[in-house]
């Protein structure tokens, strides 16, 4: 009775939402959709320990009420589990309630076949199905983005390595895509969602500093805004001021790339003016300077921190004008200037399009560059990448969300990704002028096709007949439509040159009355030290491999006969020994060498529901990651190999950012256990004011004071200034924050922070 009194009451919630909306009013159809749903998810419960029909309703909800979408996409969430988790099918969806439904449905539900075959991840061919529905109907994305909010919502329910999964997951693409679609509050709340779980610590340490400072902010709140409000009280303007704080996940994210402690971030706090338009975008975007010059007449401006958004929106509609001025508290606040109506369309994006239908040009542009980014998806889904994790970094660069503009030599204005280069600006105007691009002139001045572009440039083209594409273009792009392209580009010479040197390989082998088969073939590619036929015929191709009597010498040798066989590609993984298979795949790891695992079964068979224990006696087993260096203190977590080899990484460490999105089946949550006998390197960067004795006070802190051992020291000056980089050995994470709050009591020392 208690569960059906909840379903009843989520679902009359629902309802009273929709009914609230602009919206048709197609009650009738929605609840044919929920009774349907709650038949077929009878008895079924999630792992919360609630009835599963709660999650389809909550989706509903958030679909509605903080995405403003109609009956259509409604019922789409209502049904969107029905294919998946029970014996209904996409056909009985589109039989009784129609194609559009259906395909929505169908375009939410998690692929059961093989797109990128039997190896790829299934997160990836999930991901590739719904951008390929997506593309003809932007509500597939959003509901999967609802989705994915209410199990974010829910993650406390499942076990850690699940946690990290998905976390990882929606930072890598759920939130980008949040942003890309305009949907900030959601974006938001995914990021800070998935760093609570990932980081529960220093999530906690955010937000008890938030509410202690909380009565500080609103004070300088107040007193920042009190003399704005006066004035715009004068004019007749009705508006709101809101104060918006920095978000946890955004302040952690500041402290790791600023390499600051919580204490240095100061723009925390910042302001929002919020005013009602009169539906006409020309006139918002004048009352929006008119305000700008009333809180600039008040507070000075930062000379180089204005953002015009109003004129040239963002890709995903964002319209706002933003300035940084200087409080009387000494400080910098950031003030956002916007309408009602982009206030609207910052926190729905796309969705709230519908809602302002005014055929006006910044209606008309945003809607045309939604259309522009599908269109980009559909050429990288037209011409796929064969590995599923370089599928899924196509996506990811396509999703940028700092932007800049820049100009055509006809004076029109092109979105373009900041980080941008000559290269990518050329590929986004067209495939040809990119394939043929040589150059450009960028403010009149001749620039190479590597150059990256700013704000304002205006870029010209500069192209040629006979342009050969080659790899190293790969390294002159960084948006998405152009590494496919060039990609594809190159895939297409490598078949040429593949067949015109097998063809020349075939020729060579009968004129010297020689046998053809792969046996011979595999014979030449160790005798040339190639990895695969393909590249041998390539390189032949291209004249990097001339045959000769070197080559007839090699194949008529009885002694070379016997000793090709354990070195034939596809035998390697029988051949090679215990030893050479670790190192190999050490090296493809990154990882530092250690160890054989004493029993790759007993790996495999790991509980992975239970975290790794990390203590003196188990950490011999694994792998410890040398990009990211964890030590005992620090958030990690483990990931588990095809060949059953566990690597230890932090929990932010960039290795594993594409590995929780594509391949987190593999991850494994793992906890330090240590006490403090083990050594762990960890690396320290030092600045401060170059003084006699100053070296000997750090040293004596670390070596006499702290009993830790220096492994390497460098230090370099320049005009007074000393720059240090220390790697020592310490116990723990304590260790090192010890050593960093006492280096800094030197007051010589101007800055520690930990590089590794």
């Amino acid at each position: 009775m208690e569960d059906n009194k909840m379903i009843q009451e989520a679902y009359d919630r629902l309802v009273e939402t929709y009914l609230a909306s602009p919206h048709r009013k197609k009650v009738a159809t929605i609840e044919k959709a929920f009774k349907f749903a709650c038949q077929a998810h009878q008895g079924v419960r999630r792992l919360s320990g609630e009835p599963y029909i709660m999650h389809p309703l909550s989706v509903a909800q958030i679909v509605c009420g903080e995405i403003g979408l109609g009956s259509t996409s409604i019922c789409a969430a209502l049904l969107h589990d029905v294919v998946e988790d029970t014996d209904y099918t996409v056909e009985d969806i589109k039989n009784i309630f129609g194609p559009k439904i259906a395909q929505i449905v169908d375009g939410v539900t998690k692929i059961s076949g093989g797109i990128f075959g039997n190896q790829a991840s299934a997160q990836a061919e999930t991901f590739k199905k719904l951008l390929l529905t997506m593309s003809n109907d932007i509500r597939v994305i959003l509901i999967k983005i609802s989705d994915r909010l209410h199990n974010m919502r829910t993650l406390g329910s499942q076990p850690p390595a699940k946690q990290y999964k998905i976390t990882g997951e929606t930072l890598y693409i759920y939130a980008p895509l949040a942003n890309r679609l305009g949907l900030n509050k959601i974006k938001e709340e995914l990021e800070d969602l998935s760093f609570r779980y990932e980081h529960p610590e220093q999530y906690a340490l955010i937000k008890t500093r938030l509410a202690e400072v909380g009565g500080h902010l609103q004070d300088l709140f107040a007193e920042f805004t009190a003399p704005i409000r006066e004035r715009l009280d004068q004019t007749g303007i009705k508006y709101e001021i809101k104060a918006r704080i920095k978000s946890p996940y955004s302040i952690w994210c500041k402290m790791q790339n600023k390499k600051v402690t919580l204490d240095e971030v100061y723009d925390i706090l910042a302001a929002r003016i919020v005013f009602e338009g009169n539906g006409d975008s020309e006139s918002e975007i004048t009352d929006c300077w008119r305000i700008y010059a009333i809180a600039t007449n008040i507070y000075r401006p930062h000379p180089e921190r204005l953002r015009d958004w109003l004129s040239h929106p963002k890709a995903n509609g964002y319209q706002a004008l933003q300035t940084t001025l200087m409080s009387k508290s000494g400080r910098w606040i950031e003030l956002q200037i916007r309408s009602r109506r982009m206030d609207d369309i910052a926190e729905q994006g796309f969705a709230a399009h519908w809602k302002y239908k005014d055929g006006s040009k910044t209606q008309q542009d945003s809607e045309n560059e939604l259309e522009k980014w599908l269109s980009t998806i559909k050429e990288i889904l037209d011409d796929p990448q064969p590995n599923a994790m370089d599928f899924l970094d196509a996506i990811k660069l396509n999703l940028y969300s700092n932007e800049i503009v820049v100009v055509t030599p006809k004076g029109d204005f092109k979105t373009m990704p900041s980080e941008c280069t000559v290269l990518d600006f050329a590929f986004s105007v067209h495939t040809a002028l990119g394939t043929h691009c040589i150059g450009a002139k960028v403010n009149h001045r001749l620039v190479p096709l590597s150059h990256r572009l700013e704000s304002g440039d205006q870029v010209e083209i500069l192209t040629g007949r006979n342009v050969l594409v080659t790899a190293d273009w790969l390294n002159h792009v960084t948006t998405a439509k152009a590494q496919t392209k060039i990609h594809a580009i190159l895939r297409r010479q490598q078949r040429k040159l593949q067949k015109e040197g097998e063809e020349m390989l075939m020729t060579f082998l009968a004129e010297h009355d020689l046998p053809t088969e792969g046996i011979v073939q595999d014979r030449l590619c160790l005798y040339h030290n190639v990895e695969s036929r393909e590249q041998l015929y390539i390189q032949i191709a291209a004249r990097t491999i001339v045959l000769g009597d070197g080559d007839v010498k090699h194949l008529t040798d009885k002694s070379t006969k016997h000793r090709w066989r354990r070195f034939i590609p596809f035998l390697k993984s029988t051949s090679l020994s215990d030893e050479d298979l670790y190192e190999k795949e050490r090296k493809a790891a990154g990882t530092k060498s250690g160890p054989l695992i004493s029993s790759r079964t007993s790996i495999l068979s790991l509980d992975k529901k239970k975290p790794l224990l990390l203590n003196e006696e188990t950490i011999s087993k694994y792998l410890i990651c040398e990009h990211c260096h964890p030590i005992p203190g620090d958030d990690v977590l483990a990931f588990q190999d095809a060949a059953g080899y566990i690597t230890i990484h932090k929990r932010q460490c960039p290795n594993t950012e594409r590995l929780k999105a594509v391949d987190g089946n593999n991850i494994l949550a793992a906890e330090w256990d240590t006490h403090k006998v083990l050594f762990f390197p960890a690396v320290l960067h030092v600045e401060g004011i170059d003084r006699v004795g100053v070296l000997y006070q750090m040293t004596g802190v670390l070596s006499h004071q702290m009993n830790l051992n220096i492994a390497s020291l460098n230090v370099q000056t320049d005009n007074g200034i000393f720059f240090a980089d220390i790697v020592m050995e310490v116990h723990d994470l304590q260790d090192l924050t010890d050593v960093i709050r006492d280096l800094k009591k030197i007051s010589e020392v101007k800055k520690v922070v930990r590089t590794s």
